[in-house]
């Protein structure tokens, strides 16, 4: 028989003397190694391969490697791919290796020694969360933000955002600023039901002290720990929970931001002093004449300003942009570093045509020249110009040295990073590292928020010069010149939310505009809000729980129900969401997402018969017909009882699997009752007859299993099938099992599975396509099963016909999650959740024509 064809892969170090370095070299026979492991410095494997007809292919880097072993694979025929390298550059990359992971060591163990608390405390390196809250603030700005042209039309300007506290068992308070950005993909109500997520979920949850090392600490502790991927959080919350934690722990210890980050700093005086403060670039939203600019620029520079950034791209020409850059030049000298920023707004045209007009105008570099990514490398060799990255970098995954690598070019000379849009400290210090290895400059820039943070971003800075110094001593490059961050937003603050003066100002030292390191650790040690900005504050919404007796079909049910939210809120009035859960699950799983949306609706949840603290009464003594009897037909009627109890309006509802299929019958029986629904992971039943009989057999074999073997026996075997592949590799899967273990009456739990089985439920594919009521289909991207399940509904409900239901209809493939979406990856559904109640309430409030009430909502 034929072999398949091989790839070999030769890793050609020019020699093989690393094998010398294995401890069994020095008991090798000399003559072994000398045959079979060292060879010449000069031997050519592209020569051997011609020689034996063998298809060589050389690669030099990672790029080319990867296209090499595809190319590979198309052929029938043997292929060896060559790595090639240098014995200098080798020893060079070693000897990298050898110092970076010595630095690294050091800077763990100083984060240890340092953090670790007296031997005599019992908790070790950890510290539980006592507390949570956030607090809405509103302050003035003196002039539109220079990001967006959305404030233009206005004579006054303001930034909205949240401070965060939190607040630790031994009492220390830290505090963070979540600040989206207008131009962002989030909003404040987006990031608002986050933070109430998060106030749910964190409360006496462990924090450990190996978090300020950052290196992917925090990305594993919100996985670990809070269960949440890390890609669904927003930006800026990630960037305002990671500064809370942050000061917090700074505070436990008596040390400071700049410190617990780098506690090597207090050990090197020298760099201490020479690193007291750093320096700020001012900003100019280039709006008036070249002479008008120009007198900007020259004022910015009698004060103190080294370095000045120049929005360009927003006149009709790039000639007149140019126009302004030289008159600006022309007037403040060649010693100030001059920069602009177009904002990904020319063409690459425009791009190229301002760059020839001010090529010879010393510009330190231009951000973001072009609109397409695909042009940047292509600009940096047409124009000769320097070149920064600021929105390229913005959406970079949870690693970004993928997207960075192709941006290694010698004219794309700095990264300039924002945190609440990178997504915190953590992300931004990767990003700040490559740059600093590559010789490019990172600068950290601000986004127009309040004091706060920006003394928190003074800190980090002064933490990311460190490294810096750092990796120039390392890699015995020169010592990396002053670098001029963008915290000039500060200057845009008429009011701000801290009660203490932010410390930026001319240094008598120097004379230039610095900021004081020893200030910003001041603020956040004795961080004070000014409560004259503080619209609201958030410290917690308690959940009524209570039980309701309901009859239906000669049946008695008393129903555990828990609800959240105001009733007579003008946000959600009118707007009431129930949430159905699916089988062994209950009420309470869905409590952590009715917190974060109880701002928006009012949200009330309950356990389904069978489960939970939800009681059947009066039954009958024959099982075979209770059996019978419990089926979706009889919990749709329950659940309509219940709603005429808690509103007479319409609902809107949010079920999950069995729960999923029960609102998708009720959607499409009682649309008189039912405003829209939401089904998670959820399917019309099966059509085919021989499949639903086998489909019976088999759900009333599981449920004289649960009730002939006991519950736990079941659990292992329910969750041990493939369905559930991507919940098991959940941090919580152990706590999910243990809490689904937990319900009063199996024998009604054994009744539901047998009764409520897709092979007795009637099919719902035909009625599908007479829907009188909006849908999201909303299924988990590992979810191949229910992918399918729901394409096909999405087909048959007729999502494309010109009616105001259809328009309505949504389908959402949620990432990073399977079956038990609403479990692997809540943040999105919150999302998703409230958008489409929103748009209910929008399309009610629009029939009946209250316009006041719309605005007030969509407010």
């Amino acid at each position: 028989m034929l072999r398949k064809p091989m790839t070999i892969l030769v890793i050609n170090n020019r020699g093989g003397a690393i094998f010398s370095l294995l401890p069994v070299a020095d008991r090798t026979d000399p003559r072994v190694l000398n045959q079979y492991f060292y060879t010449s410095h000069n031997i050519s494997v592209h020569g051997l391969c011609e020689a034996h007809g063998v298809k060589h292919l050389e690669v030099k880097t990672k790029m080319e490697l990867h296209d090499a072993l595809i190319s590979s694979q198309k052929g029938d025929t043997d292929c060896v791919i060559e790595v090639e390298s240098s014995i200098d550059s080798n020893a060079t990359f070693h000897s990298y290796i050898r110092k970076f992971a010595c630095r690294a060591a050091e800077h763990a163990l100083g984060v240890i020694s340092k953090l670790s608390p007296p031997e005599s405390m019992s908790q070790g390196c950890h510290c539980k969360i006592q507390s949570i809250s956030y607090s809405v603030y509103r302050i003035q700005l003196c002039a539109p933000p220079t990001s967006s042209a959305l404030y233009h039309d206005r004579s006054i300007f303001y930034r909205e955002g949240f401070i965060l506290s939190l607040t630790l068992e031994d009492g220390s308070i830290g505090y963070g600023e979540v600040a989206p950005l207008e131009i962002s993909q989030e909003n404040l109500l987006d990031v608002e039901e986050q933070l109430r997520f998060l106030f749910h979920v964190m409360k006496g949850v462990t924090i450990n002290y190996f978090l300020p090392m950052l290196k992917s600490s925090f990305s594993s502790w919100i996985w670990k720990t809070l269960g949440i991927p890390v890609c669904s959080l927003f930006p800026s919350v990630r960037c305002g929970l990671e500064m809370a934690i942050l000061n917090a722990i700074a505070m436990s210890h008596g040390s400071s931001l700049l410190n617990i980050l780098y506690p090597l700093r207090e050990r090197t005086e020298e760099k201490s002093e020479n690193l007291a403060s750093i320096r700020i670039c001012a900003l100019i939203d280039s709006s008036g004449t070249p002479e008008e600019v120009a007198r900007i620029a020259v004022d910015l520079v009698e004060e103190g300003f080294t370095a000045i950034k120049i929005k360009v791209a927003r006149r009709a020409d790039p000639v007149e942009d140019a126009a302004v850059i030289q008159e600006v030049r022309k007037k403040v000298g060649c010693h100030i570093d001059l920069r602009v920023d177009a904002n990904r707004n020319w063409t690459y045209e425009q791009a190229i045509k301002f760059g020839f007009l001010v090529k010879d105008y010393n510009l330190q570099y231009i951000e973001e020249p072009v609109q397409h990514e695909s042009d940047i490398i292509r600009y940096c060799e047409e124009s000769g110009l320097p070149v920064a990255l600021d929105e390229t970098i913005d959406n970079c995954p949870e690693n970004p040295l993928n997207v960075l690598v192709k941006y290694n070019h010698h004219q794309i000379v700095a990264l300039v990073i924002k945190p609440t849009v990178i997504g915190g400290f953590e992300k931004a210090a990767m990003i700040a590292q490559w740059a600093h290895i590559q010789g490019k400059m990172a600068i950290i820039s601000a986004a127009f928020e309040s004091g706060l943070a920006l003394s928190a971003y003074i800190l980090f800075s002064c933490y990311l010069d460190l490294q810096n110094a750092d990796t120039c001593k390392l890699m015995n490059n020169s010592p990396a010149s002053s670098v001029a961050h963008g915290l000039g937003t500060y200057r845009w603050l008429e009011e701000d939310i801290t009660t203490d003066p932010l410390g930026i100002g001319r240094n008598p030292s120097t004379g230039f505009i610095e900021a004081s390191v020893a200030d910003a650790t001041h603020l956040l040690h004795k961080f004070q809000m000014n409560h004259n900005f503080i619209h609201r504050t958030f410290t917690g919404e308690k959940v009524l729980g209570y039980h309701l007796d309901l009859d239906s079909n000669d049946f008695s049910f008393s129903v555990n129900v828990q609800e959240i939210g105001q009733r007579n809120n003008v946000r959600n009035s009118g707007s009431t969401i129930l949430f159905l859960h699916g089988f062994l699950g209950t009420n309470e799983e869905w409590v952590p997402i009715m917190h974060a949306i109880s701002g928006s609706a009012r949200c009330i949840s309950v356990d389904l018969p069978g489960h939970g603290a939800t009681k059947i009464k009066n039954c009958g003594d024959d099982k075979a017909a209770l059996r019978s009897l419990l089926s979706i037909e009889i919990i749709a009627d329950l659940l309509l009882k219940l709603i005429e109890h808690v509103t007479p309006d319409k609902v809107t509802l949010v079920g999950y699997s069995m729960g999923a299929r029960i609102a998708l019958y009720m959607a499409l029986k009682f649309s008189d009752k039912i405003e829209g629904a939401v089904i998670l992971s959820g399917s019309p039943g099966l059509e085919d007859a021989v499949a639903r009989k086998i489909r019976r057999v088999k759900d009333d074999s599981k449920a004289r299993s649960i009730v002939t073997h006991g519950l736990q026996l079941f659990l292992n075997t329910w969750y041990s099938g493939g369905l559930w592949k991507s919940l098991r590799s959940h941090p919580y899967f152990n706590h999910i099992v243990v809490r689904r273990s937990v319900h009063d009456d199996l024998q009604g739990l054994a009744r539901v599975l047998s009764g409520l089985s897709p092979g007795r439920q009637p099919s719902l594919w035909e009625d599908l396509k007479h829907c009188k009521v909006p849908l999201m289909l909303v299924v988990g991207e590992n979810d191949e099963k229910f992918k399918r399940v729901a394409q096909k509904m999405w087909h048959e409900i007729g999502h494309d016909r010109d009616d105001a239901v259809s328009k309505l209809h949504q389908m959402v493939v949620v990432p990073s999650c399977g079956h038990a979406v609403h479990l692997e990856n809540p943040l999105p559904i919150i999302r998703l959740v409230r958008q489409f109640v929103t748009g209910l309430r929008s399309v009610k409030l629009q029939e009946k024509g209250n316009v006041r009430d719309l605005l007030i909502y969509n407010q």
